[in-house]
C-alpha cells in the first residue's frame, strides 16, 4: 500500500520539523516549505495528496495559497493551521477551499484525526498520471541501477519517480553505504533534467579551505595561487544537478553562501563583487543528523529546513534483508564480466551467510565481498570464500541469549574483526567496510575515547 503524501507549508523551522516527525510516526511522506512560493513549486511538479497550511506567514499568507491550490488543484485537500483562531477566518479558510481547520497547539491524536478527515473527504479521488510503479509480487526491481524487492526499496523508487522533474532542493539521509548518490543520479538521469550536467562533490573530501573556491569559482587575485580565474562546480552544473554529497562538514562560510544560492538563484566568485544568476537543482546527501546539529549550532538551521524540502532516506541493507540475494547477483554479473569468469554461481550456505549477515558497511560492503569471492573462486562461491568474519557473525551468542547493545558497540566490534581478518591493514578494511580511510580512523578514535570515559 502506497503511503499518502502531504506537503507541509509552516514559516516556523520548529513547527515544520514537529509535524514532519509526527506525520512520518503516522506513517505518511511528508514534503516541507516555509513559503508560499516555494510550495506551489512543490504542487506543481510532485505527487501531493493533502495540504496542510498555516495561515499567518510574511510576504503571502497561507490564505493566498488555499485559494490557489482551490483554483489549480481542486482534487487536494487543505489542512488549515493556525496559532491565531478566529471564527471570520475559520469561515474564509472553509470558503476559499480548506476541508479542516485545526488550532495550535493539538495533539498527535488531534492531529491524526484531521488529516484522516481530510484525506476521507476528498472530492475527487484520482489514480497518478503514470508516476506510480505497477510492482510484480516479490519480483526483484531495477531503476536506474537501485535494485531490491523489498517494501522500502519500492517506496524509495516511487518518491524518486515523483521528485524527478521538480527543482526543489533534496535532502538525501542514510547510511554510509547505502547508496545516498546512486539515489540522486537516478532523480537526475530518469528526469526531464537528464540532458543537462550532473556534478557530484564529495565535500567530505575537499579541505575545508578550499571547498567555497571549488563550489563558487574565483577570480584572478583572488587569493594567493590565484593566477587565473576559474568556474566552479555551480556554474559547471548549470541547467542541470549538482550532488553536495557529505554536507554536513562545510564550513560556516560555505553554508551561508549555499543559503544564498537557495534563496536567491545566484552566485558570487571567490574575490568578485558582481553575483551572477544560476539555475541548479540542489540535491544534498549526509549520513549524520543535521536536525540535531541544526540544534546544537554546528550547522545553519535556516539552511537545514531550505535542503530539506523534500526528504528522502536510503534505508540500511540489515532492514531490507530480501533485497540481499539480488544485489549479490547483481555483483555476481557485474563482475563475473569484468574479470571474465562468466557461470559462477552462489552456493546455498553461502546466500544463508549473505542473508543472516547484519551488513554494517551496507551495499558497499556487500559488492566488495562479492568482488573479493569472485576472485577466489572457481565455478561456485562457497563459505571458503567469504571471509571470516562473515562466517563467524552466524555462529555467536544464541538469540535466546543476545546481550542487547547499542548500534555504535556493535559497529565498533565488527570494525575490529575486519581489522584482525586483514592484518590490521586500515586501507584494506576500510575498502571492505565501504568507508575512507580518514572515517575508519576516526571511527577507532571515537570509540576508544568513549571506553576510555567510561571504563
Amino acid at each position: 500500500m502506497n503511503k499518502k503524501r502531504i506537503l507541509i507549508v509552516d514559516d516556523s523551522f520548529d513547527m515544520l520539523e514537529v509535524l514532519q516527525r509526527q506525520l512520518n510516526a503516522l506513517n505518511y511522506v511528508t514534503f516541507q516549505s516555509s513559503n508560499v512560493n516555494d510550495a506551489i513549486d512543490i504542487l506543481e511538479h510532485s505527487d501531493v495528496d493533502l495540504l496542510i497550511t498555516d495561515l499567518q506567514m510574511p510576504v503571502q499568507n497561507g490564505m493566498e495559497l488555499v485559494k490557489y491550490t482551490a483554483r489549480h488543484f481542486p482534487n487536494i485537500p487543505v489542512l488549515v493551521i493556525t496559532g491565531y483562531p478566529s471564527v471570520a477566518g475559520a469561515v474564509e479558510a472553509v470558503k476559499s477551499g480548506a476541508m479542516e481547520y485545526l488550532v495550535k497547539p493539538f495533539t498527535i491524536k488531534e492531529l491524526q484525526k484531521a488529516v484522516e478527515k481530510a484525506l476521507a473527504q476528498r472530492a475527487v479521488k484520482f489514480e497518478g498520471d503514470g508516476q506510480k510503479t505497477k510492482w510484480k509480487n516479490d519480483q526483484p526491481v531495477s531503476y536506474w541501477g537501485i535494485i531490491g524487492q523489498s517494501e522500502g526499496i519500492k517506496e524509495l523508487i516511487d518518491l524518486i519517480r515523483r521528485v524527478k522533474d521538480t527543482k526543489v532542493t533534496t535532502l538525501i539521509t542514510g547510511e554510509s553505504g547505502t547508496g545516498k548518490e546512486l539515489v540522486a543520479r537516478a532523480i537526475h538521469y530518469s528526469g526531464k533534467y537528464s540532458k543537462s550536467p550532473f556534478i557530484a562533490v564529495n565535500c567530505g573530501a575537499i579541505p575545508e579551505n578550499l571547498l567555497e573556491s571549488e563550489l563558487f569559482g574565483f577570480v584572478k587575485g583572488a587569493f594567493t595561487g590565484a593566477y587565473e580565474s576559474r568556474a566552479g562546480f555551480f556554474q559547471a552544473a548549470d541547467g542541470g544537478t549538482i550532488f553536495l554529497d557529505e554536507i554536513g562538514t562545510a564550513s560556516g562560510t560555505v553554508q551561508t553562501r549555499l543559503l544564498r544560492v537557495i534563496q536567491e538563484k545566484e552566485i558570487t566568485m571567490v574575490g568578485a563583487n558582481k553575483p551572477q544568476k544560476i539555475d541548479v537543482r540542489i540535491i544534498a546527501a549526509t549520513n549524520s543528523d543535521l536536525y540535531a546539529m541544526s540544534k546544537n549550532g554546528k550547522f545553519r538551521e535556516d539552511l537545514y529546513y531550505r535542503l530539506n524540502v523534500i526528504s528522502i532516506t536510503t534505508p540500511p541493507l540489515r532492514d531490507r534483508r530480501s533485497d540481499v540475494l539480488p544485489l549479490a547477483q547483481h555483483f555476481l554479473q557485474k563482475f563475473s564480466k569484468d574479470f571474465n569468469k562468466e557461470g559462477i554461481t552462489l552456493s546455498k550456505e553461502v546466500a544463508g551467510l549473505l542473508k543472516s549477515y547484519a551488513w554494517p558497511g551496507n551495499i558497499r560492503e556487500l559488492e566488495n565481498v562479492i568482488q573479493r569471492a569472485l576472485i577466489l573462486c572457481d565455478g561456485e562461491i562457497t563459505a571458503g570464500h567469504l571471509p571470516d568474519y562473515i562466517k563467524s557473525a552466524s555462529q555467536e551468542v544464541p538469540a535466546e541469549t543476545t546481550i542487547l547493545r547499542t548500534l555504535k558497540e556493535v559497529e565498533y566490534e565488527h570494525i575490529l574483526k575486519v581489522l584482525q581478518a586483514v592484518d590490521h591493514n586500515k586501507t584494506e578494511a576500510a575498502r571492505i567496510l565501504g568507508i575512507n580511510r580518514k572515517t575508519l580512523r576516526q571511527k577507532l578514535i571515537n570509540q576508544s575515547g568513549t571506553k576510555r570515559t567510561t571504563g
